[in-house]
């Protein structure tokens, strides 16, 4: 997996911006671990694989490939990820899989199949005290029965005055949410850790945005983000959110 290209040091480590901003949060990666989940599934797949030939790299670029074509026709989430897991087992071992294949897989994603969350250091304590000061609203993307079950598990779901579970992070994204719910741009501020799907995107809909990066995020979410923009916050950690807002 490529690492996220680590942006400069950022020149906004002072800002402190006044109270009654809403502050949308991603969930994925940014309030839980998610991605090193299955990060961890992929590592004991290759391990389960045992190919004859091709070593860890080569089998995880056929995945990522096969990943980013079905990302694109079935959308996110773990079925998705077990389709892909499935896929990439036929086409090494040019055949079907059986359904003893298929079950053993299942078993070694079964932490994505239960759903259960991991939620980053200081979460909780850190979303209390921003809800004492401004709105903050909750934005994530993927398989809707999915990523409710994984916000009913947080127990984090009382701290958001609404949330938003889409298909796709898009500019058009940003700007319904905003229009919908009467949020102004310039107050409105984007938390996560995908370039692709949380700053950019939010910057290009006249947001500001909170760039937090996660060491594990999804290589299809990696893109770059513009180290000029003094309309994007870089935080070292999502607790260092408290000294700004």
């Amino acid at each position: 997996m490529t690492s996220p290209t680590t942006p400069p040091a950022a020149t906004t480590t002072s800002l402190q911006v006044q109270p009654g901003q809403v502050l949308i949060f991603d969930a994925d990666d940014t309030l839980w671990e998610m991605n090193v989940l299955f990060e961890r599934v992929i590592e004991d797949y290759v391990d389960w694989l045992e190919h004859p030939t091709l070593d860890r790299a080569e089998i995880r670029r056929i995945l990522d490939d096969i990943e980013a074509a079905n990302a694109t026709a079935h959308g996110y989430g773990s079925k998705v990820f077990l389709r892909s897991l499935g896929e990439c087992l036929e086409h090494l071992r040019a055949r079907p899989a059986t359904a003893r294949e298929r079950a053993e897989i299942d078993e070694l994603a079964v932490a994505l199949i239960e759903h259960r969350v991991e939620l980053l250091p200081g979460v909780a304590q850190t979303l209390e005290s921003l809800g004492s000061r401004h709105q903050l609203r909750l934005l994530t993307k993927g398989d809707l029965d999915e990523q409710q079950r994984k916000i009913d598990v947080s127990n984090l779901a009382h701290h958001f005055a609404g949330i938003h579970i889409v298909a796709e992070k898009r500019v058009d994204t940003y700007v319904e949410l905003a229009a919908s719910h009467a949020l102004e741009p310039a107050r409105t501020w984007m938390v996560g850790n995908s370039p692709k799907s949380d700053i950019n995107p939010a910057r290009q809909a006249g947001m500001n945005a909170v760039f937090i990066p996660n060491p594990h995020t999804w290589v299809l979410e990696h893109d770059e983000v513009d180290p000029a923009d003094d309309g994007v916050l870089r935080l070292d950690a999502f607790t260092d959110l408290v000294t700004h807002f």
